[in-house]
C-alpha cells in the first residue's frame, strides 16, 4: 500500500495544506495540482513577457519550505507546476533545495507546433462548435496537450525526489505513482482506471475531504484546519480515501459522491490520456470514521486522440460595483443600472455583452430567488464585454459618476475605475497521439 497526498486543488489553494500533509502524519507521494485552462493563458503570457517565468511561481517557495521533511521522509513531489515552463520552474526549486533532484515532463507545450499541424491537415476543430482552428487567426495565447500518467511514472523512476510537469491531467498526478510503484502495464485498464478515480476523487484537494461540501456542511468539524486527502492504494487497484488523524473536515462516502460529479460527462466514459474509466462500476463502502473503500471500477482501451487545451484572445472586458443601502434599495440599483445603459446608448457605444446583477437579490438564483422587497443593502454589478477596448474603457468611466449624479447612497466605489482586462476563451480540440512525443529531463 502506498499513501498518495494531494495539497493543492488549484493555483491559489491554502498555502499551509502541502506543509501539514506532511507534518501531520505519513505519506509517500504529495501531489500538487495547480493548472487549470485559464492558468495556461496567464503562465504563456507571464513568459512572453520574461523567459525566466511561465510556470506557478508558488512552487518553488513551497519546495524549498518543505525540502529537508521531504528528504527525511522519503516523500516524493509530483506537481503540474511547469506551466508553459517547465525547466525555468525546475531551476528555481534546485535553487532553492539543492539536495533535491528534480525531473521535468516535456512535449506538452505546441503552441508552435500549430501552423505545421494545421499544414498536415489537422484542423484542431473545436469540440463544441465544429469550427477549425483557422477561424480565429492569431489570437491564440497558449495550446496544450493533455499527458498522462506514464511520462510522469517515467520521471519518478530516474529516483527524482520532485517530478514537475506542464499539463497533465489532473488525475495523471496520483495515477502516476501507483503506475511506478506497482507495475501497471499501459493496458490494465481496471487498475488505470481504479487509479484514474482516485486520482479524480483528490485532485481538488479538501474538496473531498469536506469542504464546499453541501451534505450538512454545518456539521463539517473545524473547517479552519481541514485536512486534505489521502488515498491508501493498492496494488490490486482498490483503495481507501482517507485524511491525517486530528484533522478537520470529513471523508464519507457522500463528500466522495459529490467529488466524483464534479466536472463529470458521461458516467461511462469517462475519458483521460491513459485510459477510459466507467463510473458506473464504482462502489464505496464506509469504513469507519473517515476511511472510504472504492473498489470494483472497470476500465476500457484509451482512444486514439490526446485532446489539447487551446485558449485565445477573445476581446476585453470591465466589470464595476456600486453598493445602494436602504431604504429602496434594489429600486435605487434598477434605476443606477437603467442611467448607466441609457448614457452608453447615448454615446453609440455598442458592446457583446452588457450584463448587470444585483447581488442581495438575485444574483445566484435568479428567479428562483425568494422575494426580498426591501433589503439592508445590495451590490450594484454591471460588467461590459466587446472587442472594442476604447469602448469598454468608455464604459469604466460612466460608473463612479453616479455617486454624485444619480440615486442616493451609493457607496463602496474607494477602487475608482474598474480595470480593462482582455477575456481569454476556451478552445478544445483533439489531435492524433502520436503527435505528441513526450520526453524527460534531469534537472542538475
Amino acid at each position: 500500500m502506498i499513501r498518495i497526498a494531494n495539497g493543492q486543488g488549484f493555483w491559489g489553494d491554502w498555502l499551509e495544506a502541502p506543509v501539514r500533509l506532511l507534518e501531520e502524519g505519513p505519506i509517500d507521494f504529495l501531489t500538487l495540482d495547480y493548472l487549470a485552462e485559464i492558468t495556461m493563458s496567464i503562465v504563456q503570457k507571464q513568459k512572453q513577457a520574461d523567459p525566466n517565468l511561465g510556470y506557478a511561481t508558488d512552487f518553488p517557495p513551497l519546495i524549498g519550505r518543505v525540502a529537508a521533511r521531504l528528504r527525511e521522509h522519503d516523500v516524493k513531489v509530483i506537481a503540474n507546476a511547469g506551466g508553459v515552463n517547465p525547466i525555468a520552474c525546475a531551476r528555481q526549486v534546485r535553487r532553492l533545495a539543492p539536495d533535491l533532484k528534480v525531473a521535468v515532463v516535456l512535449g506538452d507545450d505546441v503552441f508552435d507546433r500549430l501552423d505545421d499541424f494545421e499544414a498536415r491537415g489537422h484542423e484542431l476543430r473545436n469540440l463544441d462548435t465544429g469550427e477549425p482552428l483557422a477561424s480565429i487567426g492569431g489570437r491564440v495565447l497558449s495550446a496544450n496537450a493533455y499527458i498522462g500518467a506514464f511520462p510522469l511514472a517515467e520521471a519518478l523512476s530516474t529516483g527524482a525526489d520532485v517530478v514537475i510537469a506542464g499539463r497533465s491531467t489532473d488525475t495523471a498526478l496520483a495515477l502516476a505513482p501507483m503506475v511506478h510503484r506497482f507495475g501497471w502495464q499501459a493496458d490494465d485498464w481496471d487498475r488505470l482506471a481504479s487509479g484514474t478515480v482516485a486520482g479524480h476523487i483528490i485532485e481538488c484537494g479538501a474538496q473531498s475531504t469536506g469542504g464546499n461540501c453541501q451534505v450538512d456542511w454545518t456539521a463539517i468539524p473545524d473547517l479552519a484546519h481541514i485536512g486534505y486527502p489521502i488515498v491508501e492504494a493498492n496494488p490490486d487497484g482498490s483503495f481507501v480515501v482517507t485524511k491525517h488523524a486530528g484533522t478537520g473536515g470529513r471523508v464519507h462516502s457522500d463528500v466522495v459522491k459529490e467529488q466524483l460529479l464534479y466536472e463529470l460527462g458521461d458516467p461511462r466514459r469517462y475519458i483521460t490520456p491513459d485510459c477510459v474509466a466507467d463510473f458506473t462500476t464504482i462502489r464505496l463502502e464506509d469504513q469507519g470514521p473517515d476511511r472510504v473503500c472504492v473498489s470494483g471500477v472497470r476500465g476500457g482501451p484509451r482512444t486514439p486522440f490526446l485532446k489539447i487545451s487551446i485558449s485565445y484572445s477573445w476581446g476585453w472586458k470591465a466589470i464595476g460595483t456600486i453598493v445602494y443601502s436602504w431604504p429602496q434599495a434594489v429600486e435605487k440599483a434598477r434605476a443606477a443600472d437603467g442611467i448607466v445603459r441609457r448614457r452608453l446608448a447615448d454615446l453609440g457605444l455598442r458592446f457583446d455583452d452588457l450584463y448587470t446583477e444585483i447581488l442581495g437579490c438575485n444574483a445566484c438564483h435568479g428567479a428562483a430567488a425568494p422575494a426580498s422587497p426591501d433589503p439592508p443593502e445590495v451590490q450594484l454589478r454591471i460588467g461590459a464585454r466587446g472587442q472594442d477596448k476604447n469602448a469598454v474603457d468608455r464604459f469604466t468611466r460612466e460608473l463612479v459618476p453616479l455617486v454624485l449624479n444619480g440615486p442616493p447612497t451609493g457607496t463602496g466605489f474607494g477602487d475608482g475605475r474598474p480595470p480593462v482586462r482582455e477575456v481569454v476563451a476556451y478552445w478544445p480540440a483533439l489531435i492524433p497521439r502520436e503527435e505528441i512525443a513526450t520526453r524527460v529531463e534531469v534537472i542538475e
